[in-house]
């Protein structure tokens, strides 16, 4: 009796008849991204692709000066340098990359020139920043005053620790089905404050960061990049997807995976992942309380607070 309770079970996630089946739809990381899916949204609702609508909401933080973890505005590494890492992927299954950039406002706009205009995936350093100046990209300064008075303070310390939370905005990882059921992802960031110089975080590898597969759905991360890269986290909630998982049974699938394997350093360390499928339905959790994501589908931009695997509130 318990396997057949388990086979229906298992049966009604993959079936899930009360499930939303309403296009286009976009899904982000943090609720504060709201600006970015709807960005993203307008595309969408026009017609547009997918890929074009995840690089407009990815554009949004990437350009906002108040956000300190992602793009102009992030915070730097122990050496001042603002260095970012942005990766998309298309319909098709191509993916354009770049890693530890400077001085380049939209590094997700590069990425996608990498996927498009070469025959790689990832360029990295002077090398990517080459690439884009080639292209046309201009050569900026991206540390605020904000960032570097911030910077200035760490430094009287200079004790790296990321904490949990902070400001409830970390990598924005953005995932869209579009009309014609076309599905797109992007992912972007200024990486972990104060960082080694260097330091490339999980945002901008494929797999990692971000992950999309167009007979299935797609999935992105946020939070702690080694932890995700060290499971391949968004890859594996696409799978988890394919094997027939409801979104939000992969994205739990993907947290558990790391709580259980780095269990100590999840005591202290955050990672949350999103995820949809061409079903239409959506998924978000983590490992602690605290993290939210915003979903615009069927005209309504909202957040949702996401459930998490440590959570102490009641209920959850």
């Amino acid at each position: 009796m318990a396997g057949s309770f388990k086979f229906w079970k298992e049966s009604a996630d993959i079936f899930d008849q009360g499930a939303k089946h309403s296009f286009p739809l976009v899904i982000a990381t943090w609720g504060p991204n709201v600006k970015a899916t709807a960005a993203a949204w307008k595309v969408l609702s026009e017609g547009g692709r997918a890929l074009d609508a995840v690089e407009a909401g990815a554009m949004v933080p990437e350009a906002d000066p108040r956000d300190t973890s992602v793009g102009y505005g992030g915070f730097p590494d122990r050496d001042g340098h603002v260095t970012l890492d942005a990766c998309i992927m298309d319909e098709f299954g191509m993916a354009g990359s770049v890693s530890y950039i400077e001085n380049i406002m939209h590094p997700i706009s590069v990425a996608r020139r990498v996927m498009e205009k070469t025959p790689h995936v990832m360029l990295s350093g002077k090398g990517a920043y080459d690439f884009a100046i080639s292209e046309g990209f201009k050569h900026e300064d991206l540390l605020t005053e904000t960032a570097k008075d911030a910077w200035e303070k760490w430094k009287i310390k200079s004790e790296y620790k990321p904490i949990i939370n902070v400001e409830r905005h970390d990598t924005i990882g953005i995932v869209a089905i579009d009309k014609q059921h076309r599905i797109a992802g992007a992912c972007t960031t200024s990486g972990a404050a104060y960082k080694i110089n260097g330091r490339v975080g999980d945002s901008p590898i494929i797999g990692a960061g971000m992950y999309v597969d167009n007979e299935v759905g797609g999935a992105a991360s946020t939070g702690l990049g080694e932890l995700v890269l060290r499971t391949l986290g968004s890859f594996l909630v696409v799978e988890e997807m394919r094997r027939g998982k409801h979104p939000q049974k992969a994205v739990e699938t993907a947290v558990k995976r790391i709580v259980q394997k780095f269990p100590e350093q999840c005591k202290t360390a955050q990672v949350g992942f999103v995820a949809i499928d061409k079903k239409g339905r959506h998924g978000g959790y983590a490992i602690h309380p605290g993290f939210n994501y915003v979903l615009y589908q069927d005209g309504e931009n909202k957040v949702y607070e996401s459930k998490s695997f440590l959570s102490k509130v009641k209920n959850q």
